[in-house]
């Protein structure tokens, strides 16, 4: 098999399970938007452009509940800026390839195919950027498909939020998240988020997630440069 095919086959079997993963976010981000008065051209064009399942359901909900202008782009704003993270993380291993190549990866870099992006060699030669592209837009297809059955299930089917579906939401962050807990400063940032989350939103506060993430990375930052200072000071 040529390395291009192969780089094709391999991008989309290694990004099929996640694909799959995300089957009941996709069906709910889509019907949820429905049963909240969006129309399918709306739906399915969010999905299209925006391409952010958790800031799509926030953003939906939001909407929905007439939640002021400025606190629905603030929030919004502030759950999509991990990408601009995720572009700082991967810059150096891009920043020789040409524009054409850039482009597309920056729109398809998502929470998912950021997960595989550690590798050292990752996006250094035309054959990974193509694995990285076929992960990527394969994940991109599929996220649009389920969004689009969730259009059809929102039209035709009774209340789907009642079947516990945005627990895909959690399940697939948990299982990115968990390998990436490889010391103290990332377990602190995830207990204080989970803990600082929970709380906040129990209280009705409109921006318990955007306060909990500001939360739980400043202490780990705070723990990262306790831990630094007492090495230098050891």
């Amino acid at each position: 098999m040529q390395p291009v095919k192969k780089a094709i086959l391999k991008g989309f079997l290694d990004m099929l399970p996640l694909c799959l993963a995300v089957i009941p976010w996709g069906i709910l981000c889509g019907s949820l938007a429905i049963q909240n008065g969006f129309t399918a051209l709306e739906t399915q064009t969010m999905s299209l452009l925006v391409f952010a399942g958790s800031a799509q359901l926030v953003a939906i909900e939001l909407m929905a509940g007439n939640t002021p202008l400025l606190t629905i782009l603030f929030t919004t704003f502030i759950i999509s800026s991990r990408h601009f993270l995720y572009g700082l993380a991967v810059r150096h291993k891009v920043i020789d390839q040409p524009m054409r190549w850039r482009l597309p990866v920056s729109f398809v870099l998502t929470d998912e195919l950021f997960a595989f992006s550690h590798h050292r060699k990752a996006y250094r030669t035309k054959t990974r950027l193509i694995y990285a592209l076929s992960a990527g837009f394969s994940f991109y297809i599929a996220w649009n498909i389920w969004t689009l059955i969730g259009i059809i299930a929102g039209t035709i089917l009774p209340d789907l939020t009642n079947l516990g579906l945005d627990f895909a939401i959690a399940a697939t962050f948990i299982a990115l998240v968990i390998p990436g807990i490889k010391n103290l400063p990332s377990l602190v940032t995830v207990i204080v988020a989970g803990i600082s989350a929970t709380l906040l939103k129990s209280t009705g506060f409109e921006l318990w997630l955007v306060c909990s993430a500001l939360l739980a990375m400043t202490a780990g930052y705070s723990t990262a440069r306790l831990i630094a200072k007492k090495e230098v000071n050891a």
